[in-house]
């Protein structure tokens, strides 16, 4: 029972909410578009998880084209608008500026205000005790929620730069190997040119 509530409450989180983290190849654009009505409250935020400078470009637009947010090279932002009027909304990320890296982008989406966890809360009366207790029950697993996506995202940063640093840390191991490999060798062949110098024959005079 208690596992079937955690599911109920989850599944109306996640209702009017959208998460995705993908990569974004190099020299390239991806959009995404979604139907928002009239006067809905739309969140949309981001960030670079990895790949170069941990930067992107950013645009959003409303269905007649007029751009409503642009940033440029940007590692995390969010954004929140009131929807002017119906229609597809498109969110754009671009990597064009970049020719050589990908870039791994997480971004979430909130379209319009939550509703309400039971029909029997969506009116003005006082919450019986089991509302109240779903209700908070409710305002726990989306902070849990949330806490467990920011923790997430930092446990990735750190991860692609301890990656990073690791990376770098062997090729430059690999590089002090081969100079001292060479160093020896170079010092064997030169000891053994100095122990094997001939010494000048000398001509006695009868």
């Amino acid at each position: 029972m208690h596992f079937t509530l955690l599911l109920l409450l989850l599944g109306v989180y996640h209702a009017n909410a959208v998460e995705l983290t993908y990569e974004l190849e190099d020299n390239s654009k991806q959009c995404f578009f979604q139907d928002i009505t009239k006067d809905t409250r739309t969140t949309v935020e981001y960030q670079v998880i990895s790949g170069g400078r941990y930067d992107v470009d950013c645009s959003i637009e409303d269905p007649d084209g007029l751009k409503l947010y642009s940033e440029k090279r940007k590692q995390y932002d969010s954004y929140a608008w009131d929807a002017q009027k119906t229609g597809a909304y498109q969110i754009c990320f671009s990597n064009e500026f970049s020719t050589i890296t990908h870039k791994v982008i997480y971004f979430s989406m909130i379209v319009g205000d939550e509703k309400p966890l039971l029909d029997s809360m969506d009116h003005a009366t006082a919450l019986t005790q089991m509302e109240s207790y779903c209700a908070t029950v409710h305002e726990k697993v989306k902070s849990v929620i949330a806490s467990q996506t920011h923790f997430r995202l930092r446990e990735a940063l750190g991860r692609v730069f301890a990656e990073a640093i690791n990376s770098r840390v062997q090729i430059w191991s690999a590089v002090q190997i081969t100079i001292m490999i060479i160093v020896m060798v170079g010092e064997v062949f030169v000891l053994k040119g100095l122990f094997n110098t001939r010494k000048p024959l000398t001509r006695t005079d009868t």
